[in-house]
């Protein structure tokens, strides 16, 4: 399957089984260049099955699969120098060294080793220090170190900050959205909502073998039930003072701020401020809060 130079992933009609049970069952979808796609799903939905279709380590039962348009599960070694996994476990030798890691991922992937990015990562004063004597957070950026330290067109990571502090997150949160900006492919499997949200230009939702969802985070939450949070605080506090009502959306009320919940908040916001004009008042503080992409995955997932 030709990728026509658009997609870097692209997957079609694929199907896993593991005996009698359906892992994946004929899903599609495609990761475009330069592009953070995030793939969400509940444990056991097969997020794993796929991504290790997607990486060559098995292959379909049916369907197929492309990676910068070629077969994964026949074109590895090629596909070594161009794309870059991080794995949830590296499973490295814990006598091994940072600096031996780097160097052992280079040579199998037939290049120079390169330790500049292990600089990057924070890694430079642990060149010599054995797997087993680093922090979880350093392992992490070892582990991102090794999938990129050879400038891949195309990265995929799995749970690549699970259980990491939040400083180390943001800093992997900065090197990915780095990546991306410099043309990189980024394929994201994660848990953490509020990570694919704010990193993903696009989200693929499986559930049980099927994808449940598909668009940009914006898209998904804005396909759900829940209700846009407004929040206003005004000058001289019409809004406290008058209690107004629209299109039946009442306020409820906190300190300086009067609340309300509203399925239309473009139309309710325009038509708020036109009355706080009225008054004669003048908005202070105006906030509007969508309901977050985790809200929505759990609305997925529970099929509501």
């Amino acid at each position: 399957m030709s990728d026509g130079g658009i997609s870097a992933i692209s997957v079609a009609g694929f199907k896993k089984n593991y005996g009698a049970v359906q892992a994946v069952r004929g899903i599609e979808f495609g990761v475009r260049r330069g592009e953070i796609l995030a793939l969400l799903g509940p444990n056991g939905a097969g997020k794993t099955s796929t991504l290790e279709c997607i990486e060559g380590l098995r292959r379909p039962d049916a369907g197929t699969i492309s990676v910068l348009g070629m077969d994964p599960a026949h074109d590895a070694v090629r596909l070594a120098r161009r794309v870059g996994v991080q794995l949830q476990s590296q499973g490295l030798p814990s006598s091994m060294t940072v600096k031996e890691a780097l160097e052992f991922f280079s040579r199998y992937r037939g290049l120079k080793p390169e330790f500049g990015v292990a600089t990057t990562l924070g890694l430079e004063s642990k060149m010599n220090a054995q797997v087993s004597g680093l922090s979880v957070g350093q392992q992490r950026r070892l582990a991102l170190a090794l999938a990129i330290q050879h400038t891949p067109e195309l990265v995929i990571l799995d749970e690549p900050t699970a259980g990491l502090d939040v400083e180390t997150r943001d800093t992997l949160h900065e090197i990915m959205a780095e990546l991306r900006n410099r043309g990189t492919t980024i394929l994201l499997a994660t848990h953490d909502m509020a990570e694919a949200e704010k990193l993903a230009d696009r989200v693929v939702v499986i559930v049980e073998g099927k994808i449940a969802a598909a668009g940009t985070p914006r898209e998904i939450t804005a396909g759900g039930s829940k209700l846009t949070k407004v929040s206003i605080s005004t000058r001289d506090g019409a809004v406290l003072r008058e209690k107004p009502t629209f299109n039946d959306v009442s306020f409820t009320f906190d300190g300086e701020y009067a609340l309300c919940l509203t399925p239309e908040p473009g139309k309710f916001v325009r038509d708020l401020l036109v009355w706080v004009d009225s008054q004669g008042d003048e908005i202070v503080d105006l906030r509007v809060e969508r309901p977050s992409l985790e809200e929505r995955f759990l609305e997925i997932v529970r099929g509501k």
